[in-house]
């Protein structure tokens, strides 16, 4: 099982960006990918809203999401959030331990 979370990050005249800039550039989002039981953690930006930023953020397990909770670099994470004064939404998802059915298969090119 793995749990998902779509982190939807706005501010206003390019902070979310320069937010996940700053993160890459840092180390920080580097650092939090090396952690054990992370997946995924990747920045993206929405073409309908300039002043958004998208984190999809995956984990193995609630127990390797809480270890990175605890951990110091969410102290960081939060000291940025706070210096470009960005507002969360948060979506989380656990995978289907099904994997895609076939019906959905044939809409997929690979």
């Amino acid at each position: 099982m793995s749990l998902t979370a779509n982190l939807y990050y706005t501010g206003k005249n390019g902070s979310a960006r320069k937010f996940a800039e700053e993160m890459e550039s840092s180390g920080v989002a580097d650092r939090i990918r090396q952690e054990p039981g992370n997946e995924k953690y990747d920045y993206f930006i929405p073409m309908n809203d300039p002043e958004m930023i998208l984190l999809i953020d995956s984990w193995k397990n609630q127990k390797s999401l809480d270890a990175h909770h605890a951990s110091p670099m969410m102290k960081e994470l939060a000291d940025l959030r706070e210096k470009y004064d960005l507002h969360m939404r948060v979506e989380r998802y656990i995978s289907d331990e099904n994997g895609m059915p076939d019906t959905d298969q044939k809409f997929i090119r690979k």
